[in-house]
């Protein structure tokens, strides 16, 4: 089910952040929020289309790549997994 992979993948980026990782409080936070939407998402279970959710993860992955490309390869799988279950 993908919305068990989704969940595992946010697990996974929790842990990320958990190392703390050389990020600043806006970076921080951008996760976090990106996070909770997600798993707003898994609660909810919807099928329906949030594109700005997507959008904001794709973001994400741009903004982290250069300097935490583990953190935004975790992020390319989540877009990847929101993608396969119509977010």
């Amino acid at each position: 089910m993908p919305a068990r992979e989704l969940q595992e993948q946010l697990n996974t980026l929790r842990e990320q952040l958990e190392q703390n990782p050389p990020l600043n409080e806006d970076e921080r936070k951008n996760l976090h929020d990106l996070m909770a939407q997600i798993e707003a998402e898994i609660k909810l279970e919807s099928t329906t289309q949030d594109a700005n959710l997507a959008d904001g993860v794709n973001l994400a992955v741009e903004r982290f790549e250069v300097d935490h490309p583990t953190i935004a390869a975790t992020l390319r799988n989540i877009v990847q997994t929101l993608g396969n279950i119509g977010i």
